[in-house]
């Protein structure tokens, strides 16, 4: 896929800069597991040439690309133009740079999955008054929220928040939140283990929109910085399956088992064996949602038994029965 993005003169350098490290990141990650890299990454603007936000210039810009995709290669299934924020209170955009950059936002068909949208910081601003944002949910700075609203009367501003999914447009608070959002993006399209991998790498910690439902289990307990216990969390999400005992997971971590669990208990504030039955649940509850009966959840997941993933449903507070669930989850999609 193709990562798009737009800068124009004094574009906030940390606005595009982290997000795009991010993707860097996650590509050098897959290539060493033996994967192909699946963001191919493009800085475009109205002028080969610009400043950034503290006074760096940004030579050798692309154009502002004709976005389609019936004569794109193979290897480009959909496009992301990422629009970031610009220093000051308000956004200038009655320049010749902005003007232009304003036409070609307008001229883009935004389609969930096929040409989406995401702004960072003010670039939301910048959005709205392109009138891309009308009828969506989205965010940007608390600085710019007023400004935002004013932009687009038909946009649905929404205030403190990390950042904001309304297909195809996603929006975030500004600067940092900016690689929150790209680490929630690049769990979406290949899979939270790598996500948080990549977040590890970039010693920061994951985290996600409180406007989600819930944080994913594999990138939850991850918000913390001691390799050795990555080292184990990586290896559980990758196999939850495997048959993990404590004495297991120390020798991935080369430290004792009572070592290992008060590491949990510092660093990741759960213990090692309910870190494996979180992942183990989140494994069935796909596997109930794809389709599988409780058996065939259980087994897939990494449970001796469908008695043991009934009795860890409970145990994590789940509500009614997996086989309920599964009911609930095919009438829903029938309805």
């Amino acid at each position: 896929m193709a990562v798009h993005f737009v800068l124009l003169p004094d574009s906030l350098i940390l606005d595009w800069a982290g997000p795009a490290e991010a993707l860097r990141v996650a590509n050098q990650l897959r290539i060493a597991q033996g994967q192909a890299p699946v963001f191919e990454l493009h800085f475009v603007g109205p002028s080969s040439e610009t400043r950034s936000s503290v006074g760096a210039c940004i030579s050798a810009l692309e154009p502002l690309p004709e976005l389609s995709l019936s004569s794109e290669p193979a290897s480009i299934d959909c496009h992301w133009v990422v629009v970031v924020g610009q220093p000051g209170r308000t956004v200038g955009l009655d320049h010749a740079e902005g003007r232009a950059v304003l036409h070609w936002l307008r001229g883009l068909r935004l389609a969930p999955g096929r040409l989406e949208l995401v702004c960072v910081c003010a670039g939301s601003v910048i959005a709205a008054h392109a009138g891309l944002l009308g009828g969506h949910r989205v965010t940007t700075h608390h600085q710019h929220l007023d400004e935002l609203r004013a932009a687009d009367p038909a946009c649905e501003v929404v205030q403190n928040r990390v950042f904001v999914l309304d297909s195809p447009v996603c929006t975030s608070a500004g600067v940092t939140t900016g690689i929150d959002l790209f680490l929630h993006r690049i769990a979406q399209r290949c899979g939270p283990a790598l996500a948080a991998q990549v977040a590890q790498t970039l010693v920061m910690g994951l985290r996600r929109g409180p406007q989600d439902p819930e944080l994913s289990p594999f990138l939850n307990h991850r918000d913390h910085l001691h390799p050795a216990l990555h080292r184990v969390q990586d290896a559980v999400s990758q196999e939850p399956q495997r048959d993990w005992s404590v004495p297991r997971m120390a020798e991935v971590a080369h430290t004792s088992p009572r070592h290992l669990g008060r590491l949990f208990a510092e660093h990741a504030g759960v213990a090692p064996l309910d870190y494996v039955r979180q992942l183990r649940l989140a494994v069935a509850e796909t596997a109930l949602q794809a389709g599988l009966n409780v058996t065939q959840a259980a087994e897939v997941a990494g449970f001796s038994s469908d008695t043991q993933l009934r009795r860890t449903w409970h145990d994590l507070g789940r509500a009614g029965a997996p086989s309920q669930w599964v009911r609930g989850a095919a009438a829903s999609q029938v309805g």
